[in-house]
């Protein structure tokens, strides 16, 4: 067997060592092994999750063959999930896999403590009825649960866990903690031993941006009564004057620090999305509590206090144009605010485990750690029951996904899906699923989509007739490449669950296949 290091290698740049324990150690139920769960599972098995249960109370058939690269000819007849789980297997030995010859819906019904024995399940391709059923079961156990489906040319993929907390959301923008609107002490003394107006050309162009900033941003508060930029004319004027600081055309600090003066314009403090989770009942910490929101309770504690109204500093510093002696100190500078703030959170967290009667060396200083430098990027989801979301959708969104034009196939197709669940309910098969009597099919999955739409609250809102007429021209078959793509979207996210690395979908994904768009809808 390869040396797993290796072996994953290229993921690991992407989560990390960490990360691929999570993997290592998550036991993942898949219902349903038709192409949508197949090709959500390859993806889980290549990256090496650590075992993978197969549930599927059907035959291979000879219409499987078409769209399902995990059996061959030889398959037909035999169990399907044996047959799947027999092709995963191949694709990583290091993964523990096996199967159970059942079907889904029988496993929701008569055993719903077999469900909690796992740390995800992904339900593809069940109706309504069942994903109802099997959502109270997850959030009873406190299993995640992503659904997945497709269907024709559409899909969709819905998360549905209680809470989901997640420290390393490594977001693609995001503004470093420099710190320039609000320097502290051991900051600003560093920058007083720096004179910017050098004679020495070398030294001018090598002063880092930070320095440059802090000292102009300093200065300007002298002259106006201690307030930084704010307005656009003030913010063009501070650039002017970083400008005229100059002494030749290619100072590539001082072109650096009027391109990053937006930091000196940035508002002090945390941001609204973090005021938001400290201020959350759940900082409010108890025995129960988990170690995230312990420690968010000693971040709460440490920006009432240390922190005057700051997070604990990150502290690395991005490439800077700068002599190597002022860059290196600078560094030191901002790793020993850095360590200094993670000592007082660190302590913080020990007394309030303490204080909720637990042991206060149970949350490890590497997480504290990673808590701290990522603190400014703490991300809470959480997801409705779909339950609640089916009977109850959030009015106003509904209303306006059915009359924008940017979204009007995706709510569509949301609708169908759930019509066609409605119409199998009541005619014991999907519209168009059999030859003849298309007519009659469509006619039917309208009134049935009319219907269901005055349910939600939305009387005289109607689908498209095209639209109608496409989903029962799908049949209910899932075709390979929607499946491929919904399966991928759906491994991602199981990903980023376990992990807790990145931050995942809110709302329902919505495959638009007809026009090749996905999007999100928040109901």
């Amino acid at each position: 067997m390869a040396e797993p290091k290796t072996k994953y290698d290229r993921q690991l740049r992407i989560w990390g060592e960490q990360g691929q324990a999570a993997l290592e150690k998550a036991s993942i139920c898949l219902l349903n092994c038709g192409p949508t769960g197949s090709e959500t599972l390859k993806n889980l098995v290549l990256g090496g999750v650590g075992s993978i249960t197969v549930i599927d109370g059907s035959k291979v058939e000879l219409g499987d063959l078409g769209n399902n690269f995990m059996v061959d000819e030889s398959s037909i007849g035999q169990s399907k999930a044996k047959c799947v789980c027999a092709s995963l297997q191949e694709l990583n030995d290091a993964v523990k896999a096996k199967f159970i010859e059942e079907y889904p819906e029988a496993l929701i019904e008569t055993n719903p403590s077999f469900f909690s024995q796992f740390t995800l399940v992904i339900a593809t391709q069940l109706v309504e009825d069942s994903m109802i059923k099997l959502d109270r079961i997850c959030r009873e156990a406190n299993v995640m649960l992503i659904f997945a489906r497709s269907y024709g040319l559409t899909g969709f993929v819905r998360i549905s866990l209680k809470e989901h907390a997640v420290i390393e959301s490594k977001p693609d923008h995001f503004l470093d903690d420099l710190r320039l609107n609000n320097p502290w002490p051991e900051l600003r003394g560093f920058a007083e031993t720096i004179d910017l107006n050098v004679s020495d050309p070398v030294v001018h162009k090598h002063t880092p941006y930070v320095v440059i900033l802090v000292k102009m941003a300093e200065q300007w508060t002298q002259s106006h009564d201690g307030k930084l930029p704010s307005t656009r004319e003030e913010k063009k004027e501070f650039k002017d004057l970083l400008k005229s600081k100059m002494i030749a055309v290619d100072e590539d600090n001082y072109k650096e620090a009027i391109e990053a003066s937006f930091k000196v314009f940035a508002s002090r403090g945390i941001s609204s999305n973090l005021q938001q989770i400290i201020d959350d009942s759940r900082a409010d910490v108890d025995s129960s509590s988990s170690n995230f929101w312990v420690m968010v309770a000693s971040l709460k504690e440490f920006i009432a206090n240390e922190g005057g109204g700051e997070a604990p500093l990150e502290g690395s510093i991005p490439d800077m144009t700068s002599s190597t002696e002022h860059y290196v100190n600078l560094q030191k500078i901002y790793q020993a605010k850095a360590e200094a703030d993670f000592l007082v959170i660190e302590q913080r967290v020990r007394n309030i485990l303490k204080k909720i009667g637990r042991d206060p060396d149970s949350i490890s200083k590497a997480n504290i750690r990673s808590f701290c430098k990522n603190a400014r990027k703490l991300t809470v989801c959480r997801y409705r029951l779909l339950e609640e979301e089916f009977n109850s959708p959030i009015q106003p969104e509904l209303q306006k996904y059915l009359t924008d034009e940017d979204y009007s196939v995706a709510v569509g197709f949301y609708i169908l899906l759930r019509a066609v669940d409605r119409f199998a309910a009541n005619y014991n098969s999907f519209p168009g699923q059999f030859d003849g009597g298309m007519d009659e099919d469509i006619s039917r999955l309208k009134t049935t989509a009319v219907s269901l739409l005055s349910d939600l609250g939305c009387n005289g809102s109607t689908l498209t007739e095209d639209l109608i007429n496409e989903m029962c021209r799908f049949g209910a078959a899932e075709l390979h490449a929607v499946a491929a793509f919904i399966g991928g979207i759906a491994s991602q996210e199981v990903i980023k669950l376990i992990t807790k690395q990145f931050v995942p979908m809110s709302g329902t994904f919505i495959f638009n296949g007809i026009d090749h768009k996905s999007q999100l809808l928040s109901l």
